[in-house]
């Protein structure tokens, strides 16, 4: 839903999207995340809801998720998502949400740091 009025909103307003991108934080924005953040929300998150948002991820961000599992946690992620059958994108899309929010709760909690916010929320 969130990538289907961002483009709406670049092809009226693009200067507009391009602020509102800046500003907010989406699920593809786990790529910038350092590992011990990473490593943090996955602790909290359900195997079926981590399965459910890496289904239309990019291969960039799986990497960076199985790089900060256990290798045989990773392994049988990646079997998973090879058998999975269709899904609802409603439903990976809520699954992502869920891990956003995840990460803002451990974030506002000191216990993780999402980047792509804006430019005061780069690490050096």
């Amino acid at each position: 839903m969130e990538n289907q009025v961002l483009q709406s909103l670049d092809e009226q307003q693009q200067g507009l999207a391009d602020e509102i991108r800046r500003l907010m934080f989406v699920f593809e924005d786990l790529i910038g995340v350092d590992d011990r953040s990473i490593m943090a929300i996955l602790k909290e998150v359900e195997g079926d809801t981590l399965k459910m948002a890496l289904r239309t991820a990019s291969d960039e961000l799986k990497e960076r998720i199985f790089k900060n599992m256990s290798e045989r946690a990773a392994q049988m992620m990646k079997e998973d998502l090879e058998v999975m059958g269709p899904v609802r994108l409603r439903d990976v899309e809520a699954a992502q949400q869920a891990i956003i929010k995840i990460g803002k709760k451990l974030e506002s909690e000191g216990k993780a740091v999402l980047t792509g916010k804006g430019k005061e929320d780069v690490l050096v």
